[in-house]
């Protein structure tokens, strides 16, 4: 079988990876690594089609060392084994491996001890956050590297790249298809060689369209527009909905958006919409919220779309309040922009004349925290809902005191 467009224009050596310009570079990390000849064990993080494959390969390509490569899931134990003694036979190899953070405790327990040896240099890949995701005895012998998204000059690139090589002989893109390509790929690179792929062998003349384009994408883009602005404003309207209290609308933002396959870039903004429009008027939804999310990355698509429903519909018709936002960006700004004096000394460890609560009475005692010159300064004043009546009372009984 013919090897994909992707595979085809894979760089053979770091000068030709798209993007990733705070590793790749002059005087940048990766660069001089590789210039310098050594490569120490290391875990590439990222969103999917955005080069960690490729940095990869052309690492172990321009320091031409021995290298394998398996993946934690496909891969079985036996195929490490195997990894293990080839590394002994080569007196040692650069193990390049894919989704690595679903690397289970047999694996681990094989891959250590020669991670710890040098026997074997690892380069994990994985699309999660390895500071959640991967095993501490991984992490802490590995250096993380974080590969930011491609923007929309990176596309257009490797759509250029693309055009001036041999590979599609005859193709031509016109302007709007290369806008259409950069909208519906998302800045995933991968998937942006394999539509024009598709679109090349899927017609009779090589000229590609944006009508072609929609075509073979089976639906029109739910993000696209001239400004490539689709996507942001799909979750600004999400959370204007919820935080105006609008059920039906909040639903309809979350179905385009989990439709445009934005799963987990609707739960991280559903993460911080509990917090910053509902907070402290129902603190409850919060962990509701996270156990939403959580559930929704296990299950994936199409499930993954049912606990979200739910604690959508309940976000939007709960009690809202931003005072929590406002306490901390009132704070925040005095942090950084006032003279605040200094910390009392008794707060200061170690302590000298602090009161220590739980020594007295309701685990109470009246003392100063703030530093003196902003000590009479609020912060957080509670608004009108039930769950701050009842935080207002208690601040108001503890000032009386």
């Amino acid at each position: 079988m013919e090897e994909l467009l992707s595979i085809k224009l894979r760089p053979k050596k770091l000068s030709d990876v798209i993007g990733q310009k705070h590793l790749i570079g002059k005087d940048k990390i990766l660069t001089n690594l590789v210039k310098n000849k050594k490569l120490f064990s290391m875990i590439l993080y990222g969103k999917p089609g955005i080069g960690k494959t490729s940095i990869a390969m052309a690492i172990v390509n321009e320091l031409d060392v021995k290298y394998r490569m398996l993946n934690a899931v496909i891969n079985n134990k036996k195929d490490f084994d195997t990894v293990v003694e080839e590394a002994k036979m080569y007196n040692g190899l650069v193990l390049i491996m894919d989704e690595i953070h679903r690397l289970n405790k047999d694996k681990q327990d094989l891959l250590l001890p020669v991670l710890e040896s040098g026997l074997i240099t690892l380069i994990g890949m994985t699309t999660s956050n390895p500071y959640h995701s991967i095993n501490p005895a991984i992490r802490s012998r590995c250096q993380l590297f974080e590969l930011k998204e491609l923007d929309s000059s990176d596309i257009d690139e490797a759509i250029e790249r693309v055009c001036k090589s041999d590979i599609l002989p005859g193709l031509k893109i016109d302007k709007k298809a290369k806008d259409y390509i950069k909208g519906i790929s998302k800045n995933d690179l991968r998937y942006a060689y394999n539509l024009i792929e598709v679109a090349y062998y899927g017609n009779d003349d090589k000229n590609i369209t944006e009508d072609k384009l929609i075509a073979i994408c089976n639906k029109p883009n739910i993000y696209h527009d001239k400004n490539q602005d689709g996507y942001y404003d799909m979750l600004s309207a999400l959370q204007k909905s919820i935080r105006g209290s609008d059920a039906q609308a909040a639903i309809f933002y979350l179905a385009k958006l989990l439709e445009g396959g934005e799963l987990e870039s609707a739960c991280r903004r559903l993460a911080v919409i509990v917090y910053e429009d509902i907070g402290l008027a129902n603190p409850s939804m919060g962990p509701k919220v996270m156990a939403a999310i959580d559930s929704a990355l296990m299950l994936g698509m199409p499930e993954a779309r049912i606990p979200l429903a739910a604690v959508v519909i309940e976000m939007a018709l709960s009690p809202k309040s931003n005072s929590a936002e406002i306490a901390i960006n009132k704070a925040t700004e005095i942090a950084n922009n006032v003279d605040y004096g200094d910390v009392p000394p008794y707060l200061k460890s170690p302590y000298n004349g602090y009161l220590y609560p739980h020594d007295y009475k309701n685990d109470y005692v009246k003392q100063q925290y703030l530093p003196d010159k902003i000590k009479n300064i609020k912060f957080y004043t509670p608004k009108d809902n039930k769950n701050e009546k009842v935080l207002k009372d208690i601040l108001d009984k503890l000032e009386k005191q």
